[in-house]
């Protein structure tokens, strides 16, 4: 059976958290690889307020049949109560790039 893999997105309040999420995810063999990016501007709407706030952004790349792991995780380390958890299939990608993240998630 061929794998589906995904790229996830997931904004997080901090460095520290970032960090965490990433290690745990990576460690754990729930994602191949998490990319953090370090500044991004936020802005929604939270309870009835428009809120602007600086956020980090993880971008995890991981399969398919290891989401609900991996989202369950996520919400266990996430100090947000509705944290931003979006799963894109890849739909195109190098065979070998592919074949790493297959290895390095179990």
């Amino acid at each position: 059976m061929k794998a589906n893999f995904l790229i996830i997105f997931c904004t997080v309040p901090d460095k520290e958290t970032a960090q965490n999420i990433a290690c745990h995810l990576v460690e754990e063999k729930k994602a191949a690889c998490c990319n953090i990016i370090p500044a991004i501007k936020s802005v929604y709407f939270w309870e009835n307020q428009l809120q602007q706030d600086e956020e980090q952004l993880l971008i995890i790349k991981t399969r398919e049949d290891r989401f609900h792991s991996l989202q369950k995780r996520i919400m266990e380390l996430h100090p947000y109560s509705i944290p931003e958890i979006i799963a894109i299939p890849i739909i195109h990608s190098n065979q070998e790039y592919l074949n790493w993240v297959n290895e390095n998630v179990e």
